[in-house]
């Protein structure tokens, strides 16, 4: 199997905001960047989607060493996530688990992959971390572009109410 070192980080101006999330990906020498945003979101939500599009870009199973500055990701996936699978997507309190669509796509993308997840510290001078922020921010701004203030106000309501009724 090939060994791939991945990065990712994600997140929102405002939590929730306009969001955006990245990724490095480095195989020997060959390195890949990914990028996207969406412009209502929470940092949790595109912690969470730069891991799964990290993995989703993939061809074939690898093993990974997987850097996020995410305790969210790194705790979740490889801790909490067997307990929520077993007591139906329910935390340990019995409260729907928040951003269980996102979580059992990160779980279904984690399947053919032998992975170790690595926590690291975030803005502390870490290249890959940085350069993922960098990534992050620029999708952000990207998005931004895209929308007017009033779009990204009224996306920003909606998300929000559909936050609410589906606890994202």
């Amino acid at each position: 199997m090939k060994k791939v070192l991945i990065h990712s980080d994600g997140g929102c101006h405002g939590n929730p905001g306009p969001g955006g999330w990245a990724a490095v990906l480095a195989y020997g020498k060959h390195v890949r960047e990914l990028k996207g945003g969406v412009p209502a979101t929470t940092n949790n939500r595109m912690e969470l989607q730069a891991a799964i599009e990290a993995l989703r870009i993939l061809k074939e199973p690898c093993v990974i060493d997987f850097h996020t500055d995410s305790q969210y990701v790194r705790q979740g996936i490889s801790q909490w996530i067997a307990g929520w699978k077993r007591n139906g997507w329910r935390t340990s309190s019995k409260q729907a688990v928040k951003n269980a669509d996102l979580w059992r796509e990160l779980d279904a993308a984690t399947a053919q992959h032998k992975i170790e997840w690595h926590w690291v510290k975030g803005h502390a001078g870490h290249t890959e971390n940085e350069r993922c922020d960098v990534l992050a921010g620029e999708a952000i701004a990207a998005v931004k572009a895209a929308h007017t203030s009033q779009q990204l106000k009224r996306l920003l309501e909606e998300f929000k109410a559909e936050a609410e009724a589906q606890l994202l």
